[in-house]
């Protein structure tokens, strides 16, 4: 029997946008229409909607009103850091690159525009649980690393980075650290200065917010060059007229975040184990990805050996549960997780592995149904499976004659 209405687990991806958020963006489209620039009365109400929301951004992340810049999301803050930091720091020679292989494809494919362009780049490994450590760090940088770009927390696995620690070895060298912290705000605590970081990002949509709004935090004194030309919006670092009614909204999220966020943590990951141990006892074959005890509390990483992910997710779907693969943003790609394979995870396990994300409205009896589900799913999609059968019977795939038999 499928639930009365379909069981939403793909928080990473995008959240259900709050009711106070919805509320005060209508009546900041139907009251408040005036351009922020300008100086009339209309205008200065708009302005004043945005600093407003501007307050409410730093006090969730750490920072001071003047350091945050909006943008229209996570890619556009990954972007603005990694280039407009880059850039202004070409003329000191500095051309070297650092991130990690399990970064947001924001970060690594901006990366491979900047390479393209003449900046040496280099990914350093991770660890089997999807760490980047101070001794990975230290062999990565030299006297020409510019920046140094490490997620605060991965979206596909949920593990949380040391970037304090990876910070303080950064600066040591004179690099300038930027961390995506897209995954993290507004459900762990957050606050800049600790980690000591000179560039944060975050998006509105992962925190119950709305879309195509989020922020790039600037320390203040940092030279960043603007990648987007035009006026003097954001103090000129970001040009292009406020959406005004979308920045309140990520500030009321913003407050909403603050108010629950400690109570909110340990109800999502009681969730989250909860699931975890009821799979993992009743379903041969699993796996957790990623650091069972560093992690954001919303996510979970599963892999289903000999199942394929992309079927598994289909019949959970049709069951009224929805999971994710991975990041929404590689969604249609055939190619297993670069996160997972960044791990070591092998290419056969990578395309098993299904994400859950629980969020503010996840309740104890939809995760139960979900176990429920994912456990009658896999026996049988194992059960339609001649290989998992194979494997029952202690048959070596690698000496299989795929042509004639075994």
């Amino acid at each position: 029997m499928t639930p009365s209405s379909p069981i939403y687990m793909d928080h990473n991806a995008t959240t259900p946008l709050a009711e106070a958020v919805a509320d005060r963006m209508t009546a900041v489209l139907r009251e408040e229409f005036g351009n922020p620039s300008s100086v009339h009365h209309f205008g200065q109400r708009a302005k004043s909607v945005v600093d407003e929301a501007r307050s409410a951004v730093a006090e969730l992340i750490g920072g001071d009103p003047s350091e945050v810049i909006f943008t229209s999301g996570g890619t556009e803050s990954d972007n603005f850091a990694l280039r407009g930091a880059a850039e202004a720091l070409e003329p000191s020679g500095r051309r070297h690159l650092v991130s990690s292989g399990i970064e947001h494809e924001a970060v690594l494919n901006t990366l491979k525009a900047l390479a393209r362009r003449g900046w040496q780049t280099t990914l350093m490994p991770v660890g089997a649980t999807g760490l980047v450590t101070a001794e990975g760090l230290t062999a990565a940088l030299t006297d020409q690393t510019a920046v140094v770009s490490i997620m605060h927390a991965n979206n596909e696995i949920g593990t949380i980075q040391p970037v304090a620690e990876l910070t303080r070895l950064a600066k040591a060298r004179g690099a300038v650290v930027h961390t995506d912290a897209v995954q993290t705000a507004g459900k762990i605590p957050l606050n800049v200065k600790a980690l000591g970081v000179d560039l944060l990002s975050i998006s509105a949509h992962k925190f119950y917010g709305p879309k195509g709004v989020g922020a790039l935090w600037v320390r203040r004194g940092l030279r960043l060059l603007p990648f987007m030309t035009g006026g003097k919006q954001e103090r000129g670092r970001r040009s292009g007229t406020e959406n005004v009614a979308a920045i309140a909204g990520m500030g009321v999220a913003a407050r909403l975040a603050m108010a629950k966020m400690a109570e909110e943590a340990s109800r999502l990951a009681s969730l989250r184990d909860r699931l975890e141990q009821r799979i993992l006892q009743a379903v041969p074959g699993t796996a957790i990805n990623g650091d069972p005890d560093t992690r954001v509390p919303n996510t979970s990483n599963i892999s289903f050996d000999r199942v394929e992910a992309e079927s598994l997710l289909i019949a959970l779907d049709l069951e009224g549960v929805a999971v994710s693969t991975g990041s929404a943003c590689s969604s249609g790609s055939l190619e297993p997780s670069h996160v997972l394979r960044a791990m070591g995870v092998g290419d056969e396990l990578a395309h098993s592995s299904i994400r859950f994300g629980f969020g503010r409205f996840t309740t104890k009896e939809q995760v139960d149904y979900a176990i429920d589900h994912v456990i009658a799913a896999v026996k049988r999609l194992r059960e339609l499976s001649p290989l998992y059968e194979m494997v029952q019977e202690g048959i070596d795939l690698s000496t299989v004659n795929w042509q004639g038999g075994h």
